[in-house]
């Protein structure tokens, strides 16, 4: 009870009216959920968020060299060293958490280690946070707009400065350069790259920032290394920090930083706008000026309020508060990525090569696929298509660029991270659902390509075993490749664009790759019910235990699980599993198995959809009910823990609003929602006009004071559901779900 009071405490009460009043950005930043609470637009390439991953208080110890931190905040952290405007929110490796602006007074200190302050009162909101820096007595606070960020700084009485520190933050590359223009304004750029330690392409990103006022005293440091003396034989283990007063150069280094300084009176407030692009420093400036003309905090952080509000005012909820900042949260974090990517003029990095693109249409990057085409683009297909198909061009053009569709993009580089074909189950399930507005003739002749090209295959690397054996074996996989894992991706991808291929009139390919998604069932193993890892000469992998890689330790034929994660991930074809399984019966007590041996991981993808596959079996799906209602009392709640584990850019939180609108989409490629019993008493749904023909769905639930799950019954449009299924089709043609 004290963790949800606290919580709800740091919630701002600032100019909120619409539904994003009930969002509490606190949510995820504790137990590795890897998002954070600062100023965040919608789907904005830009946010301003605290710092607090560097040293935790001790100055002897930089934490980023010692923990795996993908994260630019952590709730439990208490020593903040800066404010960074380039975040990502739910990822599971290091990047990005560039371009720290730090207030401080007295005495200049350019030692981030020294520097760094304790914090207090702090308030979040959706495009605002604000905090004390206990050192300092500053008040620090936040907002944001698609490509900018706007901080206000409240001084004390005396000599205060704003730092600019371009060599902390999450990424693993290092080197910056900057140039002082005026004493109101710094331009410069910050690497990247180098993503989950995979030796994909750096980019810079550039910057300019400027300042509400100008600075008295201004200057440039950068850090010497440790370095050793040959000749006198000794080493010094201390960098030190060489400042350059006054310096208007371009300056280089891999930690490198700016000072500016100001005679303040009590209580004035110091404003810095930074613009950032992928392209130039150029196109940075332009962003800042068209989206900062001038400096009005107040405008700006309304701007972002009233930006949340339009696209979580689709959705009307009724019921109890809690739930709802459960449910508004969730849609928030579904709405971070992917974000833009390109300038204001329209200009964007081009993907897998160098040069500039240009879009009179939203890019969009940071596609976490593996991850996010299982429940966050449907959410997205079905609440907002505008935005999907946006995303659904810029991975079709990111193809005609690069070659191929993006598997885990990030910033215009493919990182290769994870396993499988995910944009092709993305594409292929978001024009099943009625989302066509893009090129899907390109779009397929990519998809094709991933699916045959035996050699040299991007997105299918394993692809030539698997066009000879009907699946990957396990003789040649890595610690972390997963031959079971990647036969049953390839498989769901193979499925996904069987179904395009029909919708496309192409009847061959569509019962070509019909039969290879069938071949799941040379992997089942009758002798232990699993998905067995098998070797090219079809032998079953010996000794085998399917409780291995439970704790994420490496475990053959599966990545990010064990066996029981990947049992029953057949999702394009439950019934020819439970038929495999020997019958309803059998399946129902190895899914229950599932949950009662503790081999359901709530945090990871594989098995997110289990819950809901009690549906398939007669007079179960009450099951379904009872297990969505355990696990969300379980895992989510309204407090920094109150997410499984990472939100994996937005695909806990996708589960979560699902499983509280009481309907769930249950494969890629499969039109059919699962429903059970919703979490609210009334859900209404607005739908866009310009994708589906009906203008609201409305979900009742009138038997929420039923202490049974079992007594369900279901209309839609006042007629029984015997099935608890309904196509996508059907719902966004408006009416009404009534659970009685």
């Amino acid at each position: 009870m004290k963790k949800l009071i606290l919580s709800l405490l740091l919630v701002s009460t600032g100019p909120l009216a619409g539904n994003s009043q009930y969002v509490n950005p606190f949510i995820g930043t504790s137990n590795f959920g890897a998002t954070h609470p600062g100023a965040q637009y919608p789907n904005a390439l830009a946010s301003v968020s605290p710092f607090n991953v560097a040293y935790g208080g001790d100055l002897n110890k930089f934490e980023k060299d010692d923990a795996w931190n993908s994260r630019v905040y952590i709730h439990e952290n208490r020593f903040l060293t800066g404010f960074s405007h380039l975040n990502l929110s739910g990822v599971g490796c290091p990047e990005a958490g560039v371009m720290l602006l730090m207030p401080t007074t007295g005495k200049l200190n350019l030692d981030a280690r020294e520097y760094g302050s304790t914090y207090s009162r702090e308030q979040a909101s959706p495009g605002y946070y604000s905090t004390l820096l206990d050192k300092y007595q500053v008040k620090a606070e936040l907002t944001s707009t698609l490509r900018t960020g706007l901080s206000r700084f409240t001084f004390p009485k005396g000599k205060s400065h704003v730092l600019l520190n371009l060599g902390l933050g999450l990424t693993n590359e290092t080197g910056a350069s900057l140039k002082i223009v005026s004493d109101q304004e710094i331009q410069g750029s910050r690497m990247l790259g180098t993503f989950c330690y995979n030796a994909e392409d750096v980019r810079p990103v550039y910057f300019v920032a400027r300042f509400s006022k100008p600075a008295i005293e201004l200057g440039a440091w950068k850090k010497m290394p440790a370095y050793k003396n040959v000749e006198a034989d000794w080493i010094s283990y201390n960098d030190s920090i060489k400042p350059y007063a006054d310096y208007r150069q371009q300056l280089s280094g891999d930690d490198i930083g700016a000072w500016f300084s100001f005679d303040t009176q009590e209580n004035e407030a110091v404003e810095v706008q930074l613009g950032i692009s992928f392209v130039s420093i150029e196109n940075a400036r332009a962003n800042l000026q068209a989206e900062q003309p001038g400096f009005d905090f107040a405008k700006v952080r309304r701007q972002a309020v009233a930006a949340w509000d339009k696209l979580l005012d689709r959705v009307e909820v009724q019921g109890e508060q809690e739930q709802k900042t459960l449910f508004y949260t969730a849609l928030y974090h579904s709405l971070i990525h992917p974000n833009i990517l390109q300038d204001v003029n329209g200009d964007y990095p081009l993907m897998g090569q160098q040069g500039t693109g240009n879009s009179k249409q939203n890019r969009y990057t940071v596609y976490s696929l593996w991850d996010t085409n299982r429940n966050l683009h449907p959410l997205l297909s079905l609440l907002y298509p505008e935005l999907q198909s946006d995303m659904l061009r810029s991975a079709v053009a990111m193809a005609g660029e690069s070659g191929w569709l993006p598997k885990w993009e990030l910033y215009g580089m493919e990182t290769q991270v994870m396993v499988g074909d995910p944009a092709t189950p993305m594409i292929a399930d978001s024009y099943l659902r009625g989302i066509q507005d893009f090129d899907v003739a390109a779009a397929y002749q990519a998809m094709v390509r991933a699916a045959e090209q035996r050699d040299n295959n991007l997105l299918r690397p394993e692809n030539a075993d698997y066009l000879d054996l009907g699946y990957v074996p396990v003789d040649d996989e890595g610690p972390y490749d997963g031959s079971v894992s990647t036969s049953l991706e390839y498989y769901l991808a193979d499925f996904t664009l069987a179904q395009l291929a029909g919708a496309l009139g192409k009847t061959a390919d569509q019962q070509k790759y019909q039969r290879r998604a069938q071949h799941y069932r040379k992997l089942f193993d009758p002798s232990t019910g699993m998905l067995r890892p098998k070797n090219r000469q079809g032998q079953w992998l010996t000794p085998y235990d399917p409780e291995l890689g439970r704790n994420f330790e490496p475990a053959p034929g599966y990545i990010e699980g064990n066996a029981w994660n990947y049992r029953f991930y057949v999702p394009h074809d439950t019934p020819g599993l439970i038929e495999l399984l020997g019958g309803q019966h059998n399946f129902l007590q190895a899914l229950d198995a599932t949950f009662d041996t503790g081999n359901f991981d709530m945090a990871n993808e594989p098995d997110i959809t289990y819950p809901f596959l009690y549906n398939y079996l007669d007079g179960q799906s009450w099951r379904t009910s009872a297990r969505v209602q355990q696990l969300i009392a379980e895992h989510y709640g309204n407090h920094p823990a109150g997410l499984p584990g990472n939100d994996d850019t937005g695909t806990m939180s996708a589960w979560l609003a699902f499983a509280m609108l009481g309907i769930y989409p249950v494969s890629p490629g499969l039109m059919d929602y699962a429903l059970f019993t919703p979490s609210f008493d009334k859900v209404t749904l607005h739908l866009n006009p310009d994708y589906y023909s009906g203008k609201t769905l409305v979900i009742e639930n009138q038997q929420k004071n039923s202490n049974s799950n079992k007594d369900v019954r279901i209309k839609f449009q006042q007629q029984d559901i015997e099935r608890p299924f309904l196509t996508h089709q059907t719902l966004v043609s408006g009416g009404r779900l009534v659970f009685y």
